[in-house]
């Protein structure tokens, strides 16, 4: 069954309207017909089955049917603070880290982020139409947001009021995620923030700085990851850790 976002000013009680460029997909590619069953999500964390009542170029006109009880969002708000890196590797950054459950992807600033970088980095609206298309495809029920590029110290400012920061680290021997897990008392952890050094990694200052701040430091394994491996990989562990990937079995 397919699955749809349309944003929830489009809802009436009874029924809600697919606009824009989903809309030739619909038609063009799915050829989707009237009176097949759809799913609609409002984008704003609720699900209804539906039913399509009408199909043409400029709209879908969708009857709702019921609203759905589905939740597939875990429990954990992750938070990924990511070094900018260069090219287009923030692209698979954002399609991976949606599709294994992060919040928002926060691209900051940090020493080593490349010069040009840090005064031409605009690209937050393709970003996030990577991230609703990655939110489609994996079915999530919230659509996780790029935020505006964050500097190094507001990005540790705004990490005071998180449950856990986790800070993957090339240098850092002897502490992995599995140790850290055992540290916690896992009833009081929801919000976390991931931060990933950009090519080149992290400077020691911003390591000694983040250790004081109470973040985890801590190694993947053995072998170096490059940036745009390293955040999903992390969210991975976690989710798996502390999350919902694995199942509940």
């Amino acid at each position: 069954m397919h699955k749809f976002f349309t944003p929830i000013e489009l809802f009436t009680d009874t029924h809600t309207t697919i606009i824009g460029e989903d809309v030739r997909h619909i038609y063009k590619v799915l050829r989707v017909t009237q009176g097949e069953k759809v799913v609609i999500n409002n984008l704003n964390g609720e699900e209804f089955l539906g039913e399509v009542e009408n199909v043409n170029k400029q709209e879908v006109l969708i009857k709702i049917l019921k609203k759905l009880d589905i939740n597939n969002e875990s429990k954990l708000n992750i938070t990924l603070f990511q070094g900018i890196p260069k090219a287009s590797k923030m692209d698979l950054i954002v399609q991976k880290c949606v599709e294994l459950g992060v919040s928002q992807v926060i691209p900051t600033i940090t020493n080593r982020v490349d010069i040009k970088i840090k005064g031409d980095f605009k690209k937050l609206d393709r970003l996030n139409k990577i991230a609703l298309e990655a939110s489609k495809q994996s079915k999530r029920t919230i659509i996780p947001t790029v935020e505006n590029v964050m500097e190094f110290e507001d990005a540790i400012k705004s990490m005071e009021n998180l449950d856990l920061v986790v800070v993957p680290y090339e240098n850092a021997t002897g502490f992995g995620i599995k140790s850290m897990v055992k540290t916690l008392d896992l009833s009081n952890v929801k919000n976390i923030g991931i931060m990933v050094g950009p090519e080149g990694g992290f400077e020691e200052e911003e390591i000694e700085i983040l250790k004081s701040k109470g973040a985890n430091i801590v190694t993947l394994g053995p072998r170096i990851l490059r940036t745009e491996t390293a955040g999903f990989t992390c969210i991975a562990i976690l989710q798996y850790e502390l999350g919902d990937v694995g199942g509940n079995i």
